[in-house]
């Protein structure tokens, strides 16, 4: 999968990474012909004292030098653009195929997870790449032309190569193999650790209501354990290999040194070629430590590389139609019919068998038990979910032959958790309609009865909203997305639960002003309370996913015990009569 994503991700970019091998190329070779320059100016120069031709070779060293730098820093350049566009593109990959998910896909995953995946994972696997970038070029060519040229200098120091480069390459696989598992299983914690950290983050009212704080800290702080123990048997392990590297590099420096002391002793090599042979056991050693780099950031980045195909070899379980249609009418008629709905792995389904119709300037209330299917009933409409069997019509038309534009342009949904995003008031109205007027936004505000406390606010519509609307109340949440529906005039209007946090002379007066704003829309209410919902035309009663009563609010107070249950638990008998 790493290989599979690199290639799909790099194909824009192969322009920078051709630059990169050619100026790494460059560099490498340089480097690879200082040592032989300085082993000249040794063994030709200082030994006979000519100081014209340790200038002259001096002078190209230099220029040598001055050319293995420029490219390495030109290299380093286009790597790092190609490695960071890598990284900005698959992370716009990932996130665009989050977002294609249904709310099922979503919940498949879980959210803590889809975050880490999109965040550090991608982050590994695009440092592997700027490495690779870096050292793919140059650490075999330093490695095999190091080789190369330390044979030319003395083939009878050569046992010192071939020994060397094998020691070092098992020393660093036996740890890489190490890192393998324990890089897997990191990345499993820090999942975990991100649930529980959103989790205390989101429910920190909840958490303080119960005074939890101590056994949410003891939860963190579990998990944490468990991440910081991963963490330090890999830091042991690397602690392990750097120390090993360098004995390695101290060993055979010494070794080279030792045995090539004596051939220049016994007059069998000069000291040029010694020091050159000596540079190049280091170049040699040092293009096996970079790929000792690479390679300890393999195990982790392949890890990685497949959570993120993990997400993005997911086949969305809500399809957009091949051949979508478009209703001749924009009226908003809503239909269900024969209706079935269960939720993966559930036991019984959540929804049997609901049909039913709601015509333009109709308002359809659901009321129903905690767990009836109210709230996924709503969520069929505008295709969160698909229905296992049967159909829901849009103006005729099922919407799995509606492509998303065609349903987000007729039907608004006010969710029964109501959500605001960072940013301003205006900022979170304009969500669904970007060009609506300033005037299109108070009127909006006003129907929702949310414009007094905006206009009390000291910058108004550009006042600032906190992520998930956690700096204005529930009930002034609960109207700023009522605002926010309201704005982009569909034709069909869903408010699941969306006054439940309202008072109750605010809620009749948001009604009331909702009534003449949607005369020609398509309602459909899910309520708990009564007084939200007797005016409705028509009432349907949900039980364990089943319609089991329908009719408007005098019918059912007359034939439905149901209803009737749950009127009795909500008004006195005055109320009633």
């Amino acid at each position: 999968m790493l290989v599979t994503l690199i290639r799909r991700y790099s194909k824009p970019y192969l322009p920078y990474i051709a630059a990169v091998v050619v100026f790494q190329l460059a560099s490498t070779i340089a480097a690879l012909y200082l040592p032989s320059l300085n082993a000249q100016i040794i063994d030709e120069g200082v030994s006979r004292g000519d100081t014209d031709y340790i200038w002259r070779t001096g002078g190209l060293m230099l220029g040598v030098a001055l050319v293995q730098v420029v490219t390495a820093i030109a290299g380093v350049y286009f790597g790092s653009r190609a490695a960071m566009a890598f990284g900005r593109d698959l992370r716009r990959g990932v996130f665009r195929k989050v977002s294609s998910f249904s709310a099922r896909d979503v919940n498949v995953f879980g959210a803590p997870t889809l975050i880490t995946r999109g965040t550090n994972d991608v982050q590994q696997v695009q440092m592997l790449m700027l490495m690779g970038l870096n050292f793919m070029v140059a650490t075999p060519i330093m490695c095999i032309g190091g080789i190369v040229m330390a044979l030319r200098e003395d083939l009878n120091l050569s046992w010192l190569v071939w020994v060397s480069v094998p020691v070092l390459v098992v020393v660093v696989g036996y740890i890489v193999v190490r890192l393998m598992p324990l890089f897997r299983s990191m990345q499993t914690k820090i999942d975990r650790l991100n649930g529980i950290l959103r989790e205390q983050i989101i429910g920190i009212r909840v958490v303080r209501a119960f005074v939890r704080e101590p056994h949410e800290a003891e939860r963190f702080g579990a998990a944490n354990k468990e991440l910081t123990d991963v963490s330090l048997k890999i830091g042991a392990l690397f602690v392990l290999m750097f120390p090993a590297i360098g004995m390695i590099l101290h060993v055979f420096t010494a070794a080279v040194l030792w045995f090539g002391g004596q051939r220049v002793d016994a007059g069998e090599m000069q000291v040029g070629s010694l020091t050159a042979f000596l540079q190049y056991l280091l170049q040699i050693l040092m293009a096996v430590m970079m790929g000792t780099f690479m390679a300890m950031m393999i195990p982790r980045a392949s890890v990685c590389a497949d959570r993120i195909g993990e997400v993005l070899d997911v086949e969305p379980s809500i399809h957009e139609p091949l051949t979508p249609l478009a209703p001749a009418a924009k009226a908003g008629r809503v239909e269900f019919r024969n209706v079935s709905f269960a939720y993966p792995g559930a036991e019984a389904p959540v929804l049997s068998d609901i049909s039913f119709t709601a015509e333009p300037g109709q308002t359809v209330a659901i009321i129903g038990s905690t767990g009836s299917g109210k709230t996924t009933l709503l969520a069929l409409l505008p295709r969160l979910f698909d229905a296992a069997s049967g159909e829901v019509l849009l103006d005729g038309v099922p919407v799995t032959r509606l492509d998303r534009a065609e349903i987000t342009g007729r039907v608004a949904m006010v969710p029964q958790r109501p959500y605001l995003f960072s940013g301003t008031i205006e900022h979170n109205l304009r969500f669904g309609k970007p060009e609506a007027s300033d005037e299109e936004l108070w009127d909006a505000l006003t129907v929702a009865q949310a414009a007094d406390f905006v206009r009390e606010k000291k910058n108004g519509l550009d006042a600032r909203i906190a992520q998930g609307g956690t700096n204005v109340s529930g009930g002034q949440r609960q109207r700023l997305c009522i605002a926010r529906a309201l704005v982009t005039e569909p034709k069909v209007f869903l408010f699941d639960d969306s006054f439940s946090a309202l008072d109750v002379a605010t809620d009749a007066r948001l009604r009331k002003a909702l009534k003449a704003k949607t005369a020609d829309a398509t309602v459909i209410i899910v309520g708990q309370r009564i007084s939200t919902i007797a005016d409705a035309d028509q009432i349907l009663v949900l039980d364990n996913g089943r319609i089991v009563d329908r009719g408007t609010h005098e019918e059912l107070l007359a034939s439905s015990s149901t209803y009737q249950e749950i009127v009795e638990s909500q008004l006195t008998a005055e109320a009633i009569a």
